[in-house]
């Protein structure tokens, strides 16, 4: 897991957080690939049971728990965060949602892509 500062391909996605300091979260995979998630589709986010996600990708649970550390260490009391494809940075986020930190961690939980959320750190 890695972040990294936004470079100028990336920067308009800048305009849906309302915070200033913006950074690229990635997973092992070197993208957000590896964080359990949900793909788009027809307008909806069909579910998934859990058992196949991580069948599908084994990587996606110590993704999680890194991904729940990083922000539990932040020191921020909320972090922002979304999910979409290398090249739809301007694209208006499909959900949005505010969720607690441990909610990251439930094995039923998947990130919904194009979804925005706000994660409380501290509550």
């Amino acid at each position: 897991m890695w972040v990294t500062s936004l470079t100028e391909h990336d920067a308009a996605i800048r305009a849906h957080f309302s915070k200033p300091e913006v950074q690229y979260i990635g997973s092992t995979s070197q993208c957000g690939c590896d964080f359990p998630h949900a793909i788009l589709q027809n307008g909806g986010w069909p579910e998934i049971e859990v058992a196949t996600a991580f069948e599908r990708n084994p990587s996606e649970k110590p993704n999680r728990e890194a991904l729940a550390a990083l922000l539990g260490s932040s020191g921020e009391s909320m972090i922002e965060l979304y999910g979409l494809w290398d090249g739809d940075f301007s694209e208006t986020p499909k959900a949005r949602e505010t969720i607690p930190l441990g909610r990251i961690l439930d094995p039923d939980f998947l990130f919904k892509e194009q979804g925005f959320y706000t994660v409380e750190i501290r509550g």
